[in-house]
């Protein structure tokens, strides 16, 4: 029998890594051979590539603080499912048949706080059963599985290995390198924490360690907030990471990358073999050596491939004199070159416990510009918005104007509500859909995380989850 294969889930940035794709800049109109380009940070930004044929509403959802929801498309089924949290703050699955337009509900037994960390995850089994974990932030597990497919109404808590699951946080499935389903999690707490994986066997419809011992562990000392592991274009998965000392987001340090062909055999970029739990002490893994309080958040660090399926880490820190700056790091022979960016004049300090906003420099994943051209957009405290450019080969930073292709359609971008500080979240159907040029958006407006506390009133009324469809 096959195993089982996620065919969705949710990232909990997902939001805010597409929405920075398009959105930041100041922007001017340029008109060329009577198409509507504009200009961006030395960009000539054309049209989208992508426009909307269809949109769907789904319910009113909470919007006083910033969390992730979850949007899987199982084109097997003809079936789509989101997860939410809705306007009295439950965690709410919706169901759809991909040829209607109407809706079907679950309430689950389970309400968010004003924890920006609860995102919801969710996956799809060969079997067809949806799986759904999240509102976790050094919790007991949440999890909820369906016992007949295709019908949301049979989800119940479910049982994994009902061992360390006091203390979760950041659920996520995927698929290992035969398409078994895989759920990851840390256990723990920032700054004391380990990474475990499950594996779930579909003939049982029971999970059990993937590994005997943790992939990260951070041996009661510090704990690792890794990037994936993501399966790139050269069949390896990649895991990129920062250490932690503290809850304190200023003691992120030490940005480091691993590889794998089946998430248990670990080893450095230039194939040298690790032990694991892989632990701080494997310094053969850094990429760069960032000091603690030395500019790096963890989830600022992004991972791309590029035309030669090589991985690129793009991300902030300090430079000797104290001045943020981005860069960009590809692996070469047994190490890392490593390409600054930014000849920026500015100090970024920053630090506090829980969700952070804004902390003065956010940066998009990489994309390609044009043949050997990468670009990524920026949000500086200071300099405001733009977009920086390097060439693919050398690294090196180049001028502009170049040519980019925004991902979204504008309208998409426009803010709906005016109460003060709502921002547009989205979730991206990880699985994409199978059906060529198709595309489909969740999206909904909140404000900012708050570290994690209860704001003061007043608050904003409940927004529109909306899901829109896309084709090129």
């Amino acid at each position: 029998m096959k195993q089982g294969v996620v065919r969705g889930g949710s990232s909990g940035m997902a939001s805010d890594r597409l929405h920075s794709t398009f959105s930041c800049g100041r922007w001017t109109n340029f008109v060329r051979l009577g198409a509507l380009v504009l200009t961006l940070g030395g960009a000539m930004v054309h049209a989208a590539r992508f426009k909307v044929v269809e949109t769907l509403e789904i319910g009113r959802v909470v919007s006083d603080f910033r969390v992730g929801f979850s949007l899987v498309t199982d084109e097997g089924s003809n079936s789509q499912y989101v997860a939410y949290y809705d306007d009295q703050r439950r965690m709410t699955v919706a169901m759809r048949s991909l040829d209607s337009s109407e809706w079907h509900y679950q309430t689950l037994p389970s309400k968010v706080g004003w924890d920006s960390h609860n995102y919801i995850t969710m996956a799809i089994d060969r079997l067809g059963n949806l799986h759904v974990a999240g509102n976790m932030h050094a919790d007991p597990l949440v999890y909820f599985v369906t016992s007949r497919p295709g019908d949301i109404s049979s989800l119940k808590p479910g049982a994994m290995t009902g061992e360390r699951e006091e203390r979760v946080t950041y659920p996520r499935f995927m698929n290992d390198h035969e398409g078994k389903l895989v759920f990851n999690y840390r256990d723990g707490g920032s700054g004391r924490g380990a990474r475990l994986f499950n594996r779930f066997d579909p003939e049982t419809k029971s999970w059990a360690r993937l590994l005997d011992t943790p992939l990260l562990d951070g041996e009661g000392q510090r704990n690792a907030y890794p990037l994936g592991p993501v399966r790139g274009p050269d069949g390896w998965f990649h895991m990129v990471w920062v250490w932690r000392m503290t809850p304190d987001c200023a003691t992120n340090h030490h940005l480091s990358h691993a590889r794998s062909r089946d998430l248990i055999a670990w080893e450095s970029s230039g194939g040298r073999k690790v032990e694991l739990p892989i632990t701080f002490e494997d310094d053969f893994l850094l990429i760069d050596p960032i000091p603690v309080g030395g500019g790096i958040i963890n989830g600022g660090a992004k991972l791309f491939f590029d035309k030669k399926k090589r991985p690129l880490v793009t991300y902030h820190k300090s430079d000797a004199e104290g001045n943020m700056q981005m860069y960009v790091a590809r692996p070469e022979g047994k190490g890392w070159k490593i390409q600054q960016l930014t000849e920026w004049n500015d100090p970024i300090e920053f630090s506090g416990n829980g969700s952070m906003n804004f902390i003065g420099i956010r940066a998009s994943e990489a994309m390609e510009a044009e043949p050997g051209v990468l670009t990524l957009s920026y949000q500086h405290r200071v300099l405001g918005s733009g977009r920086l450019f390097f060439d693919e080969e050398s690294l090196r930073p180049l001028e502009g104007p170049f040519e980019v292709t925004k991902a979204l359609p504008s309208q998409l971008g426009e803010v709906e509500s005016d109460f003060p500080g709502m921002q547009i979240r989205r979730a991206t159907d990880q699985a994409g859909s199978d059906a060529q040029g198709v595309r489909y958006v969740l999206q909904w407006e909140s404000l900012g995380a708050h570290q994690d506390k209860r704001r003061k009133p007043p608050y904003p009324e409940p927004s529109m989850l909306r899901l829109y469809r896309l084709v090129e």
